[in-house]
């Protein structure tokens, strides 16, 4: 296979950390994303990460039940930086040279997120994991890969789901009639409110002309036949 960009973004959910145990960070499965990367790393192309930390806490999800939105996003982008590092550590098992970057300082455990910096170490061929979200709550870790995608130049983001192999036109677990799009619109995406990503992340997409890969990264190879341009999942781009 050969890359079919030369720099991109996956977005991982903190929750494919977890594996069947739903909680946590199951070894078997993030070994089995690092060697994943790695077979992309191969191909040629430039990877940033950014992860999520819904497999710890997830900040809405915290708020809804009481807590302080605030306290409970900080708290998220806290889980996140600790995802990142088990990537780390796991990627670095494969063999990868790998840099954690957070929107939070945390500077013990890893560098501090500068757009020049990041992009310094992925000409250098090392995988970049960004930690920390935006570094601001109220916005959630797609949000962050938007961003983050968009200030490195990437060409594509990889919205790496678990359990789901793109975008339908009706929940598939509720009716059994439902679509998959192979190619969808921005502005249907947003018109429809369909579960790409959130509202804000999309917006930014369609704002900076970054399209979005959604697929089933828990098919074993998925994530380097993205990367090489075959087609898997669903494609939104400008339409």
């Amino acid at each position: 296979m050969k890359a079919a960009y030369r720099r991109l973004v996956i977005k991982l959910s903190g929750e494919r950390l977890a594996g069947e145990g739903g909680f946590g960070i199951s070894p078997s499965v993030i070994g089995s994303i690092a060697r994943e990367i790695l077979d992309v790393h191969q191909l040629g192309t430039q990877i940033g990460v950014v992860i999520g930390g819904g497999n710890v806490i997830r900040g809405i999800t915290a708020a809804g039940e009481g807590m302080d939105r605030a306290a409970a996003d900080y708290m998220g982008m806290l889980a996140s930086a600790i995802n990142a590092l088990a990537l780390q550590d796991a990627l670095e098992k494969v063999g990868l040279e790998t840099r954690v970057l957070t929107a939070l300082e945390i500077a013990a455990v890893a560098e501090p997120y500068i757009r020049r910096r990041a992009v310094r170490h992925l000409e250098k061929g090392r995988v970049v994991v960004f930690g920390c979200g935006t570094g601001n709550p109220y916005f959630s870790t797609d949000t962050a890969a938007v961003l983050r995608a968009a200030e490195i130049g990437a060409e594509v983001i990889l919205m790496a789901k678990h359990g789901v192999d793109g975008v339908y036109d009706a929940d598939p677990k509720l009716d059994a009639s439902a679509a998959r799009y192979d190619v969808l619109s921005y502005d249907d995406a947003i018109r429809q409110n369909l579960r790409v990503m959130d509202q804000t992340a999309l917006a930014l997409c369609r704002e900076n002309d970054l399209p979005v890969i959604v697929f089933d990264s828990g098919v074993p190879g998925n994530i380097c036949k993205v990367a090489a341009g075959n087609r898997v999942g669903t494609r939104v781009d400008r339409g």
